[in-house]
């Protein structure tokens, strides 16, 4: 059976710049399951030059008249996180399903009522958690459940914040701003915890975390301002599975000269070992490797994995789409869901409430 294409409309689009310029809307353009229909920004100039550039409907000057209008079937939210309760509320209010960006909130409490209110509407959320729908970790998803692994003992995780380090840039001041809910843990640190529970198909049982701060300050790249930098840029972690495996992972702000992306899960059959010259799960570049009783580790091949030429960003929320797309129209639950989103926000709320002693999840 044939279904007609999602109407999409999405808030806030600027034509040179963005998470929403630079991956969602090329990502949607390839996808015959969707149509660009509707933008909004509070400058209706912006939105008309958006419009044009990537081939929208139609564009309207508010979120209201957005979530509103009759061909709007999904409204896509890639703003930044404060404004998520407001916007995802009235997309939801208006009986619109929604694909909100990660985080889905600054807090747990944000997160917990948009869920509810999704629930109440009836209608399909979906969370940018993006890494889940990469060909790489579906695959070690998939050999971990065939038992490459036996029973899984441990996981070791290093990653870097990229953002966070010596410097920053000016864009991404308002992380530096606890509040706003989009620090180094809940944004690189949780998207690469969330990525390798996915792998694992596990949760948590308990965990704890200690958040450090060791910069005092951070230099902004275009003014060559000295800011305070009063998040973590060092989060050390532990937490224990619900099989009994353990899963440590130590997080930096910035990059190392040394190992930036390194995830090891170790098993009774056999070992697994992701690396990537980037910091964090986001970015991709992966080189997937493993071994099984005396092998030695040896490359192993993703099927169906981009190409060298292909930008994995673009590629990994375009899959994550198609997921959404086959979850709205036949009824499955492939994508992750505003429910996996505050899963996932109350274990960065354990963490933060830790302070280094184990927390139930």
């Amino acid at each position: 059976m044939t279904h007609p294409p999602i109407r999409v409309g999405m808030i806030g689009v600027h034509p040179d710049r963005g998470w929403a310029s630079t991956a969602h809307l090329p990502a949607l353009r390839e996808l015959p399951q969707y149509r660009l229909s509707a933008l909004s920004h509070s400058r209706i100039e912006t939105a008309r030059a958006s419009a044009e550039k990537f081939g929208f409907d139609h564009t309207v000057s508010s979120t209201e008249e957005l979530v509103q209008h009759p061909e709007v079937d999904l409204v896509v939210v890639t703003v930044r996180v404060p404004e998520h309760l407001q916007l995802v509320t009235a997309a939801l209010e208006a009986g619109k399903s929604v694909f909100s960006e990660w985080p889905l909130g600054v807090n747990l409490e944000e997160a917990q009522k948009m869920d509810a209110l999704a629930a109440q509407k009836g209608v399909s959320a979906m969370i940018g958690l993006q890494t889940r729908a990469n060909p790489t970790l579906r695959h070690m998803r998939n050999l971990i459940k065939q038992g490459y692994l036996g029973e899984v003992l441990s996981a070791s995780v290093i990653g870097s914040g990229i953002t966070w380090g010596e410097e920053m840039e000016e864009a991404f001041r308002y992380t530096l701003d606890r509040s706003k809910g989009a620090s180094m843990l809940h944004v690189p640190f949780a998207h690469t915890i969330d990525a390798v529970l996915f792998a694992l198909d596990e949760d948590f049982l308990s965990v704890s975390g200690a958040l450090v701060s060791r910069r005092p300050t951070i230099r902004m790249i275009e003014s060559k301002e000295v800011v305070p930098l009063d998040v973590a840029d060092q989060i050390a972690f532990t937490g224990k599975l619900t099989s009994g495996g353990l899963v440590t992972s130590h997080f930096r702000g910035g990059l190392s000269r040394g190992t930036n992306f390194h995830v090891e899960i170790n098993g009774s059959r056999g070992d697994l070992l992701l690396t990537s010259p980037f910091g964090y799960v986001g970015l991709g570049g992966f080189k997937l490797m493993g071994a099984q009783s005396d092998e030695t580790l040896h490359p192993i091949v993703v099927p169906d994995d981009f190409g060298p030429e292909d930008n994995v960003l673009t590629g990994n929320v375009r899959r994550l789409y198609e997921l959404f797309a086959s979850d709205m129209t036949s009824g499955t639950r492939h994508g992750p869901t505003f429910q996996d989103a505050v899963k996932l926000h109350r274990l960065i709320n354990a963490i933060e409430k830790s302070g280094g002693v184990a927390q139930d999840v």
